[in-house]
């Protein structure tokens, strides 16, 4: 996967990666040829006396180092900026694919997760490229270079390397065969630590309210504990293979000195016993760098996995390959059809929803109410397809929505959730989020109609008053009424409420329900709510037990026929009340 990864977000870069590789391979022929100069120096100019050749020689050397500084600064940076493409490349294509993703593959990965692959592990993988453009390459050809000069000073001496690669080698493996299942676990348990401070930052006021401080940090503390345990384990076992490395290295150099002592009793010059033991070294750092690189891949390869996953992954709800146009926006009815609609969520043994059929028509709105877990929020999120029906069909305007183009689809519905979520921004960013381009006094209009207009006017900048992350700055009532403001602007063809009144007082629900059903009067409503005077008064009440249809009508006609709704509705109201 780490292979596929590169290859396919490196592949707009070939350009600087191949003056970066051109820029390696001189900078490593330079750095390989020092030493032979170095001995010539030695063995001509220092023996002889010739201060002129040393000069000149000197001369050239200095100017090389030179070269290789002015190559290393510019490799440095065509690497950094090809290893930072990368990974913004690769974040971006992670954010899309989770942006096509359903609930169901939400669910099924988890926020967490998420978060961690798109940061954490896309960091692993860039620093290895990073790593890769200003080591791995250079570590080869130094590798085989110096094996090539050190043979042409002498080929016996270089017996040595036939032990001292293997033996490297051999110590290297072993060490990163135990570390791969431990950074397996590591990047796990980052996931499991990002879930549980995900939860304690968003229900910290639960905490609090039930002085629940203790346990939340148990269990911080228990997760902690077994990052901390895996990243211990990870740490000893980088920390055995340096010393090994350099014991390795030590010993090879003690071995080249004592044999070449006795090379040089056989006519060895002191100049290439000294260049021999460079490429000894050279050889020797080349192996210690492609270790740290080693060192970096496993866990840059469970990176890529984790990642690959993400981008593999295709979403249930896919636009169909030769999808309807709707009719323009002026042309649409939104009759919205339920036929014979089953609904089983991945793995479970029951469907949640079981052969719902009804029509919810324009200008008038269609209630759904049921105890709860009766299947309300599931049946109303199958008409944007944030899921997919697993049998039957559900249409819009007599078109399965499965074949309708998806932009067409979304663009005609105005979506208020169960849980009102508000964006980071403006007020006026959050509700011009249904609409780009709606102008100041659509806007107030939107939140005249929602009941937000007094408050928002109250707030220091009104339009432009501050909105915390997911608008915990504000009131659940004050978030769900800037919800439906949002959907409001949108001025769609389909309303779809999720329950979308529960927080208000009942004086603020009739006054909403009563400024909305002008704007509506065109358009399908589908609510979804729990209060009973909140549907009472729908066109159509449709009600839902244990994911079926027990009823469907009017209030009154379900006072006289439904047993289901008598029992909801003398639940909340008394018999007088609820005639």
């Amino acid at each position: 996967m780490l292979q596929r990864l590169l290859k396919t977000y490196l592949r707009p870069y070939w350009t600087p990666i191949s003056i970066l590789l051109v820029l390696q391979l001189v900078q490593t022929i330079a750095t390989l040829y020092l030493p032979s100069l170095n001995a010539d120096i030695i063995d001509k100019g220092v023996t002889q006396g010739d201060t002129a050749y040393i000069m000149r020689t000197g001369g050239v050397m200095l100017a090389i180092s030179l070269g290789q500084v002015i190559c290393a600064i510019v490799a440095v940076y065509f690497g950094a900026k090809v290893a930072m493409s990368f990974g913004r490349d690769v974040r971006n294509g992670l954010f899309t694919r989770v942006q096509s993703f359903s609930a169901q593959e939400m669910g099924v990965l988890g926020a967490p997760s998420l978060i961690t692959r798109t940061t954490n592990d896309v960091q692993q993988v860039q620093m290895v490229v990073l790593m890769g453009f200003t080591i791995m390459v250079m570590a080869p050809i130094m590798l085989v270079g110096g094996v090539i000069m050190a043979l042409q000073e002498d080929v016996e001496l270089s017996a040595l390397l036939l032990v001292v690669v293997p033996v490297l080698g051999v110590v290297v493996g072993l060490i990163i065969s135990r570390m791969v299942p431990y950074f397996r676990k590591m990047q796990k348990r980052i996931d499991a630590i990002n879930g549980v401070l995900r939860e304690q930052i968003s229900g910290i006021r639960v905490i609090r309210a039930f002085v629940r401080e203790r346990r939340e940090e148990e269990r911080f503390a228990v997760a902690n504990d077994r990052l901390y345990d895996t990243s211990l384990r990870v740490g000893k076992l980088m920390a055995l293979m340096f010393p090994t490395v350099m014991l390795v290295m030590n010993a090879t150099s003690v071995a080249v000195l004592w044999f070449g002592a006795y090379r040089v009793e056989d006519g060895m010059q002191i100049g290439a016993l000294t260049a021999f033991l460079s490429y000894i070294m050279y050889i020797l750092m080349a192996v210690m760098m492609s270790t740290m690189i080693f060192m970096m891949v496993p866990r840059a390869a469970v990176s890529a996995e984790r990642i690959g996953e993400v981008l593999d992954t295709e979403t249930t709800v896919v636009e169909s390959p030769a999808p309807v146009r709707l009719a323009p926006r002026e042309d649409r009815t939104g009759i919205i059809t339920f036929e014979d609609v089953d609904f089983r969520y991945p793995g479970a043994e029951d469907p949640v929803l079981h052969d719902l059929t009804f029509t919810a028509r324009p200008g008038g709105t269609t209630a759904i109410i049921g105890s709860t877990g009766s299947g309300k929020t599931t049946l109303l999120q199958l008409v944007p397809r944030l899921f997919d029906a697993t049998n039957g069909s559900v249409r819009i305007d007599g078109t399965d929505v499965r074949d309708v183009a998806l932009q067409d689809l979304w663009s005609m519905i105005g979506y208020v959730p169960q849980k009102a979520y508000l964006f980071s921004g403006t007020v006026r960013d959050n509700v011009c989020y249904g609409k780009e381009d709606a102008t100041d006094a659509e806007v107030w209009d939107a939140l005249e109609v929602a009941q937000a207009r007094e408050f928002v006017e109250q707030l220091e900048g009104q339009l432009d008053a501050p909105v915390a992350q997911g608008g915990t700055n504000f009131s659940g009532g004050q978030r769900q009424r800037l919800a439906i403001a949002r959907a409001i602007v949108r001025k769609p063809s389909v309303y779809l409420f999720d329950d979308s009144f529960s927080a208000l007082d009942y004086a603020t629900d009739a006054a909403l329900r009563l400024a909305l059903a002008p704007r509506t009067r065109e358009a399908t409503v589908l609510l979804v709510a729990q209060r009973v005077a909140t549907i009472r008064h729908a066109e159509q009440i449709v009600v839902l037990e244990h994911g079926r249809i027990v009823g469907t009508g009017t209030h009154d006609e379900l006072l006289e026929t439904c047993e289901t709704y008598q029992e909801i509705v003398y639940s909340q109201l008394s018999a007088q009340e609820a005639a």
